[in-house]
């Protein structure tokens, strides 16, 4: 005889089971991000408490999730994609440094590596000391043209025969190698961060409308182009103290500038605000007859720093800013700030339209204590972005220039 087969459930029934399985999934899941959802409304990301005997705020640091090589969600656009693409520079980018050029006249070598143009000086040493030269161009993803602006000015020439010479230059590298051509010059760079690095090269289309241009003045009235040029940091090096930071309890001054008025915005801030009492803001730069680095030490003291362009949009006042553990307060228009598309500047520095200028006050003083010291905290961690080092180091000033010529070397070469 066969043995009898036990009961088989109908079709219907199996999808009844199915069904019952997956709601039950999905009222479990929708539990548990419920409790997760309430529990963490419940949990402020930072306190504050004060004692009756002093005005001293007391803050437990803002709960921000950072990795083993210290890449913060917080204040990366994409901090995941960054890890990854850095990495991945850090393997395979190789750039061609072009021979060409006396050393001892404007080519090859920095002028210095001290001042307000340092970050100019800086890029050409650590371009030498780091992993990412060949000396075999069809290796090569970008090609430097190592010409040094800087250098020029320091010797004295002018806009007109700046531009002569770095045409010449230019020329003569056309002319000599094929790899120009090849991309009419758009996997090509080159570094400038005096203003006249951008005059110089004003005259000569080529340059400017095809090649990368690494600069400080990164202005969109004067033809930068975000996703082509790269915004070089102005960093004044060295810094004359060391790094503040995690010391909002010190910090009783509102706002704080001094400095020269040769900028339009520069005028209207002093003229609106210098005899503020709670904006601590002169229109002449402090002298050093006033007492040793004080106006150093007023970043110290101060929440909010002002960064008004000069007579460009940019500023080392903001790095200085940065370095210092002040809130920066950019009031620039027009301005592409270093390293935009990589930092949300929103989350460690107050970005103002130069309208807002009259306003400045009211905009500072609404921004809560709360804000403030989340604000501080994030300034903190994007510090070793503003910082060159000689040798580089990893993230550090010069690699994140790297990083943002890597992102726009996808070139085709025929």
């Amino acid at each position: 005889m066969l043995a009898a087969k036990p009961p088989q459930p109908s079709p219907s029934a199996a999808v009844c089971t199915v069904r019952g399985s997956l709601l039950s999934l999905a009222a479990l899941t929708l539990v548990s991000f419920t409790y997760l959802s309430l529990k963490s409304l419940h949990s402020p990301s930072f306190q504050l408490s004060t004692t009756p005997s002093s005005h001293t705020v007391q803050v437990s640091q803002p709960q921000v999730r950072i990795d083993d090589e210290g890449v913060d969600d917080e204040v990366y656009h994409l901090p995941k994609m960054f890890k990854l693409n850095y990495e991945e520079m850090e393997r395979r980018f190789k750039v061609y440094i072009y021979p060409d050029g006396d050393p001892n006249t404007y080519y090859q070598t920095p002028r210095k590596l001290t001042g307000k143009y340092a970050s100019e000086g800086y890029f050409f040493q650590n371009i030498r000391e780091s992993k990412f030269v060949t000396d075999d161009p069809d290796q090569a993803d970008l090609f430097f043209i190592p010409i040094s602006c800087h250098k020029m000015r320091g010797k004295g020439i002018s806009y007109e025969n700046m531009t002569v010479i770095v045409q010449n230059y230019v020329d003569s590298l056309m002319f000599k190698y094929p790899y120009w051509n090849r991309t009419l010059g758009a996997d090509h760079f080159f570094v400038t961060c005096h203003d006249v690095g951008v005059r110089a090269t004003e005259g000569l289309p080529f340059l400017v409308k095809n090649s990368i241009r690494v600069v400080c003045s990164p202005s969109y009235d004067v033809g930068f182009i975000p996703h082509k040029d790269v915004a070089l940091p102005q960093v004044l090096q060295p810094f004359a103290l060391p790094a503040g930071g995690n010391d909002v309890e010190n910090r009783t001054t509102l706002g704080f500038w001094a400095g020269h008025r040769n900028s339009k915005i520069r005028v209207i801030l002093a003229r609106v605000w210098e005899n503020d009492t709670e904006l601590d803001i002169s229109n002449n730069r402090i002298n050093r007859a006033t007492g040793h680095l004080v106006y150093q030490k007023r970043f110290y003291r101060t929440k909010f720093c002002i960064c008004p362009g000069g007579s460009q949009v940019n500023s080392a006042r903001i790095a200085d800013s940065i370095h210092y553990g002040c809130i920066p307060v950019i009031l620039s228009n027009y301005y592409d700030l270093p390293f935009n598309d990589i930092l949300n500047w929103h989350k460690f520095s107050v970005v103002l339209k130069e309208k807002d200028v009259y306003r400045l006050k009211q905009i500072l003083k609404k921004i809560t204590q709360e804000e403030f010291v989340k604000l501080h905290y994030n300034l903190v961690k994007v510090q070793k972005h503003f910082q060159w080092n000689s040798p580089p180091i990893k993230r550090d000033a010069f690699h994140m220039v790297m990083y943002e010529l890597w992102l726009r070397h996808h070139v085709i070469k025929y």
